[in-house]
């Protein structure tokens, strides 16, 4: 791809084993960052992926799920369990999980490239004591790199409720790009509405934040303004892997516009509404796509392109 920048996402990989009533469990790839290195690859950019991924089945099943989309995977080399999750789906197709992970990456060899962009959030950032490794790695790349998170909050993983408010908060404050759910922040802050934890968020360093509400579509926050975005109708397979594909498709389009990486940054802090309506349309399609399918499988150039012709244009 024409002047694609090096990304990096640093963050878990996890089985999920769906589990419906009824049905054989499956198991498909995932973990969110995991799920946005995929995406990210599929739309044809250059991705790595720093993770931990053991020497067992579902390990090597992940692995080479991975490098089917052109991933390039670093490890530390630890040789621990891959993480697990159990996905119970309700008639909606909306997921709970249930999960056995342990989160305890050590230092990995810096890819031979230096990124433009690195992305991480979820259990990554949550989970001690790899959390640490993962900030220590954003803060050494933060000079070179543009920076995005996203929390992807699970409850169970979380711990102390406000020792994860803090994590979280840390992150964001060093990031360029926050996506959040509205879930996301309502457990975060449950005596305050999303938009207020959105728009404080914003006002800690990044540059945008980018709420989501499912089905109700999603808003972007700049300094000054909003710019919000209906989901296209689509029927529902399952949710899993949503809101990482909703975030490839943020990055691929902030490429697109030349708004990531080191030289981007004075672009995307005077990011303009009509180039934001374009990013969210982006987000939306390729989420749209996901949930239309059985789960984690983001949308490749040509989907992406063919669900954009069904988004609803975006409002202020």
């Amino acid at each position: 791809m024409p002047d694609s920048p090096a990304l990096l996402v640093i963050g878990e990989c996890v089985a999920d084993i769906v589990r419906l009533p009824g049905v054989p469990d499956r198991i498909h790839p995932g973990g969110s960052p995991a799920n946005v290195a995929y995406g990210l690859a599929r739309l044809g950019r250059s991705t790595t992926l720093v993770t931990q991924l053991g020497p067992d089945p579902v390990g090597r099943l992940i692995g080479d799920h991975l490098a089917s989309a052109g991933v390039r995977v670093l490890t530390d080399g630890s040789g621990a369990p891959t993480p697990a999750a159990t996905v119970d789906l309700d008639d909606a197709g909306r997921a709970t999980y249930t999960f056995e992970i342990t989160w305890t990456l050590g230092p990995v060899e810096r890819p031979g490239e230096m990124p433009q962009h690195v992305h991480t959030g979820s259990v990554a950032t949550a989970l001690e004591p790899g959390a640490d490794t993962v900030l220590d790695l954003v803060r050494s790349l933060r000079t070179e790199a543009t920076i995005s998170y996203d929390p992807n909050v699970r409850p169970a993983l979380m711990g102390d409720h406000a020792r994860a408010v803090h994590r979280a908060e840390r992150c964001a404050a060093l990031s360029d790009v926050v996506k959040a759910s509205d879930e996301d922040l309502l457990w975060l802050y449950p005596d305050e509405l999303p938009e207020e934890a959105a728009g404080r968020w914003l006002r800690s360093g990044p540059a945008v934040v980018l709420l989501t509400r499912g089905a109700g579509g999603a808003t972007a926050f700049l300094p000054g303004a909003t710019v919000s975005t209906g989901a296209p109708p689509v029927p529902i397979t399952d949710t899993v892997g949503a809101g990482d594909a909703f975030m490839s498709g943020t990055l691929h389009a902030l490429a697109a516009h030349g708004l990531l990486g080191a030289r981007g940054r004075a672009r995307l802090r005077a990011l303009d509404t009509a180039v934001l309506r374009d990013v969210l349309r982006h987000a939306v399609a390729s989420a749209a796509v996901t949930v239309a399918r059985a789960g984690a499988l983001p949308p490749d150039e040509e989907e992406l392109a063919v669900a954009l012709t069904s988004v609803p244009a975006p409002e202020h």
